[in-house]
C-alpha cells in the first residue's frame, strides 16, 4: 500500500504536487551549462598555464587554490543545482566544507611541525 492509497484510505487529502513546468524554470538550459562548461575549461587552461610560469611556490600554491576554489562552486552551484536548492542545504555544504578545510589546515600543520 502506498502513502497516498493510505491516506485516501483514512480520507485525509491528497498532498499537492509541485508542478513540474514551474520547478523546471529554474534550472538552467543546455546553453547555460555549455557555457559553464567553457568557464572551467579556462580555468582549466588557466590553472595549467600558470603550472609552467616562473614564479614562487607560494604564489603558485595561492593562486591555484583560489581558482580551485571557484572552479568547485560552480560545480556545485550550477552542475549539483545547490544554486536552485532551499537555502538550508547551501548552509549544511558550506558548513561541511569549511570543517574540511579547517581538519585540512591541521593535518598539514601537524605534517610540517613533524618533520621540522
Amino acid at each position: 500500500m502506498t502513502l497516498a492509497e493510505y491516506r485516501k484510505q483514512k480520507g485525509e487529502p491528497p498532498t499537492p504536487q509541485h508542478a513540474p513546468e514551474a520547478h523546471e524554470e529554474h534550472h538552467p538550459g543546455p546553453l547555460e551549462y555549455l557555457q559553464i562548461g567553457a568557464i572551467l575549461f579556462i580555468i582549466t587552461a588557466v590553472e595549467v598555464g600558470l603550472y609552467y610560469l616562473d614564479m614562487s611556490y607560494n604564489a603558485l600554491v595561492a593562486i591555484l587554490i583560489v581558482l580551485s576554489l571557484a572552479k568547485f562552486s560552480l560545480v556545485v552551484l550550477w552542475f549539483m543545482h545547490l544554486k536552485f536548492d532551499n537555502r538550508l542545504f547551501a548552509m549544511l555544504f558550506a558548513t561541511g566544507l569549511l570543517g574540511t578545510a579547517i581538519l585540512f589546515a591541521i593535518v598539514i600543520a601537524a605534517q610540517r611541525g613533524s618533520l621540522v
